[in-house]
């Protein structure tokens, strides 16, 4: 009875280290790609089933869970959705002035091109690429213009700048999604010369008011002494033919007294009837 149940342990035993081995070598002969990423195989030698001659293979291997020759062959995981990247980078302007610039990036890699990209860069391909290529294409656009122009002209320099950055990232595989200048600044002597440039063209401006303003007033006066010179010719042509301008005055004159005579407390006229002489009393306030 004990050399039976010694041999059903052992078979057990036996049973249970066969399983566990056999759960071992089929998690090894699997592998998963996850959503959002692709897998090259890499294989140590000449595959015996499929006549594939060892190193990348040049099949991309899409999502979901996949055979592989425990070993002999190892899958290499690229992730290909789009990662924003920012480089900033410091370079000279066409009139050799200093500004900082941050570059905004969305790339990913060319699906069909990945075993090219593992073979000639590896995993890491946007670190060693991106970098190298924004500071090459930046520093060569920006050099064509002058600093005022990155101001006036950014539009045209971002287009410019995406233009070759696009095409320099084809030569290694990488597909640039989008591009854009997030941050643009210049060195102190710069913004101190625009803040000198803003203070006169504001002196400018004013001095000009001023000169507009004078022009206005001479041309004002121009014509009050005109006016005032014709007035003259017309007072002595109507003195000319008579007194009647003269009487006109002395009846304009005369109602201003009166109307001012009158606003007065202290003054009382008196008529005196028919002699046509009437008489204004200044009576002194108590």
């Amino acid at each position: 009875t004990m050399q039976a149940l010694d041999r059903l342990l052992s078979r057990l035993a036996f049973g249970a280290v066969a399983a566990s081995g056999a759960v071992a070598a089929f998690n090894s002969s699997i592998y998963d790609v996850d959503g959002g990423k692709r897998a090259v195989m890499f294989n140590r030698f000449r595959n015996p089933f499929t006549g594939e001659a060892g190193g990348i293979s040049n099949q991309v291997v899409g999502e979901g869970t996949h055979l592989r020759i425990p070993w002999l062959q190892e899958p290499k995981i690229f992730d290909i959705r789009t990662r924003p990247r920012a480089i900033p980078t410091v370079t000279g302007t066409k009139d050799l002035q200093m500004v900082n610039i941050t570059l905004r990036l969305l790339s990913r890699p060319s699906i069909e091109s990945l075993p090219i990209i593992y073979q000639r860069l590896g995993l890491d391909f946007d670190e060693r690429i991106l970098p190298s290529i924004a500071n090459e294409v930046l520093k060569s656009v920006v050099a064509q213009y002058d600093a005022e122009e990155l101001l006036k002209k950014r539009e045209a320099v971002s287009h410019e700048v995406k233009h070759q950055l696009i095409q320099r990232a084809s030569d290694f595989h990488i597909v640039l999604e989008d591009i854009s200048i997030t941050h643009l600044t210049f060195g102190k002597e710069f913004a101190n010369a625009i803040e000198k440039k803003q203070v006169a063209q504001q002196d400018a401006e004013r001095q000009k008011f001023v000169v507009a303003k004078a022009e206005q007033e001479r041309k004002a006066m121009v014509i009050t002494a005109e006016g005032e010179a014709e007035a003259a010719r017309l007072i002595s042509d109507a003195l000319k033919t008579g007194p009647a301008l003269l009487e006109l005055r002395r009846l304009e004159a005369a109602r201003d007294i009166a109307a001012i005579m009158a606003k007065s407390p202290n003054v009382v006229f008196v008529p005196s009837g028919s002699s046509g002489s009437n008489l204004l009393l200044n009576i002194p306030p108590a």
